[in-house]
């Protein structure tokens, strides 16, 4: 007894242990996981990050644009010669009236002066802009309107993510839904074969009876092992998705529920498609298209800026100079007004195609929340639709076990009866799944 006894305990610790090994999955931190580890997500939010600093790069184009250089030579001969006529030069003898009419000369001959053979030059300068037709304010604009881009993006990426995860999460456990229904179906199966066969023994049935059996059990069989494959490869697929290994004892918790009618998620389709990530995408493509507009007008206003400079220069064996100026700027770009006119009128053209696309593409929008409503109520009826089959199914197949107790109905008919339940069953698992991946599409295309 005590023997005994000492074996149940380690069953059931190894049960236990099993139970504490498993890893459970809620649908949200299943979410969760996959906003973490994904690879997409992991990109937007790096994208985000280029665009903060392309929109800080922007910003230092409002302080002054400080550079210096410099030059260092030493040449074979000098850079620039002086030639110096020779003749006679008047001396001056003390008497200021001989200035006038000086009656002493001095011979100087003629020479060459070669200057510049070796020198250094360096500078830094510092130059501020006053006035660039508005290309850095509204350069800044177009940088922050990049950031904000980015962001909306990345609420788009997550979006994409969190709907796969609920389609891959609710996969895995209608798979898993499926895997009872078969067993149990399987389990009925196996009670039909030994009552057949006990009637076959007997000489109350024919032997084809016993076949017709053995062959839906095989062929349930058969199912229920690509059941199972498809589910690991699914769980594989859902692990890679969300950035965890796979584990096989992994445990999916959340169940299909439908608890709420398709009503009570109902929002008005225009005041939704403001909320809409795509509709914010739209109106800042706009906007960018208007805000490059406005730069490239800039290109052609005048240019104005101020700037000091420091310098120091040596020539030759002179000595060393340094000194410092402030000096300011204008640039006028005449030339470049006639095709600059051609460029704003390709600039507006591209403004109306983006008020175009505007239109166009919140139109679609409109349509893609229309269509999500329409998918979740036909979701909903194919719900309990399948509802009512399943219940028509079982009694059904109560009745068809009754008769075939009662020697009424034939091995075939339970069968059938017994394949329909199945399939009704598995019906309704695919109508809740569906139902729930239509309810949250719809949530996400009205902006919730």
């Amino acid at each position: 007894m005590k023997k005994i006894n000492f074996y149940i305990l380690l069953i059931t610790l190894f049960s236990l242990s099993q139970l504490f090994a498993q890893k459970v999955l809620t649908l949200e931190e299943s979410k969760q996981l996959a906003l973490q580890n994904n690879a997409k997500s992991k990109n937007s939010k790096l994208e985000i990050e280029a665009s903060r600093k392309i929109r800080k790069s922007a910003f230092t184009n409002y302080f002054p644009n400080v550079s210096a250089g410099g030059f260092k030579w030493s040449a074979e001969k000098g850079l620039f010669d002086i030639d110096m006529q020779g003749g006679n030069l008047p001396v001056y003898d003390g008497n200021p009236v001989n200035l006038q009419n000086p009656t002493q000369f001095a011979y100087f001959p003629s020479s060459t002066i070669s200057i510049w053979k070796k020198g250094t030059i360096g500078y830094i300068n510092a130059i501020q802009p006053i006035f660039t037709g508005g290309r850095i304010i509204y350069g800044n604009k177009l940088a922050s309107l990049g950031e904000d881009v980015s962001e909306l993006k990345d609420k788009m990426t997550e979006d994409e993510i969190l709907l796969k995860t609920e389609e891959q999460y609710w996969l895995i456990v209608s798979l898993e839904e499926k895997s009872r229904t078969i067993n149990k179906y399987e389990e009925l199966l196996n009670r039909l074969l030994l009552q057949v066969e006990d009637a076959y023994k007997s000489g109350i049935v024919m032997k084809n009876d016993v076949l017709k059996v053995k062959l839906k059990l095989s062929e349930v069989q058969l199912n229920k092992s690509k059941l199972e494959n498809g589910r690991k490869l699914a769980a594989m697929a859902f692990c890679q998705h969300i950035g965890i290994s796979y584990d096989s004892s992994l445990v999916f918790k959340d169940e299909l529920e439908i608890s709420d009618l398709p009503q009570s998620y109902f929002v008005d389709k225009n005041e939704a498609l403001k909320k809409r990530v795509e509709y914010s995408l739209l109106e800042k493509s706009v906007e960018a298209e208007e805000l490059q507009t406005k730069i490239k007008r800039g290109e052609y206003l005048p240019q104005a800026a101020i700037g000091i400079s420091e310098m120091y220069m040596k020539f030759d064996e002179s000595k060393k100079r340094t000194f410092g100026m402030v000096f300011g700027t204008v640039s006028v770009p005449i030339s470049g007004w006639w095709s600059g006119s051609y460029e704003l009128q390709e600039r507006s053209i591209k403004e109306e195609i983006a008020e175009n696309n505007f239109k166009n593409n919140s139109e679609l929008l409109l349509l893609q929340i229309e269509k999500a409503w329409q998918d979740l109520n036909d979701a909903y009826k194919q719900y309990l639709l399948s509802k009512e089959s399943k219940s028509q199914a079982e009694e059904n197949f109560k009745v068809n076990e009754d008769s075939y107790k009662n020697g009424i109905s034939t091995v075939s008919d339970l069968l059938e009866a017994q394949a329909l339940l199945q399939q009704t069953q598995d019906q309704l698992t695919e109508a809740k799944a569906n139902y729930i991946v239509k309810k949250t599409t719809y949530l996400q295309v009205t902006g919730r």
